[in-house]
């Protein structure tokens, strides 16, 4: 009898010890991050500045702030601003590559309840 509890002893610590030498080394992966490139503005572009009423938008980060990325991200774009405070976008942008239209289009076409209204170019914008 003691020399079965020996063996199951002695087995079990033999099971033990081998089993926990599993010297793996780990696996090493290498991920691509997208870099964002930098907006390259044109020093010789001719900019305007356009104010524009948007009505519709019901909150600070779902409209305006969804708004304001698209607008920003478009070609041409200098700069963009758009306060739901206000309900005014402010964008400076390149003649030749965005117009008042094109503006116009770009928010619309965020979702079909934003209306652009009272588009006007100024020399600067409202501080009000």
């Amino acid at each position: 009898m003691k020399s079965i509890k020996l063996i199951l002893i002695l087995t079990v610590v033999v099971t033990f010890a081998f089993s926990c030498k599993n010297n793996k080394s780990p696996e090493v992966k290498t991920v691509e991050v997208e870099k964002t490139v930098a907006k390259q503005l044109d020093p010789n572009a001719t900019y305007a500045k356009a104010e524009f009423s948007i009505d519709g938008m019901t909150c600070q980060i779902g409209c305006a702030a969804t708004i304001q990325k698209k607008i920003s991200k478009m070609d041409g774009v200098k700069s963009a601003t758009v306060s739901f405070d206000k309900k005014l976008a402010m964008v400076e942008y390149d003649e030749a590559k965005v117009t008042p239209q094109s503006l116009k289009e770009a928010v619309v076409n965020v979702a079909d309840v934003y209306k652009v209204s009272n588009m006007k170019t100024v020399n600067d914008f409202s501080k009000e």
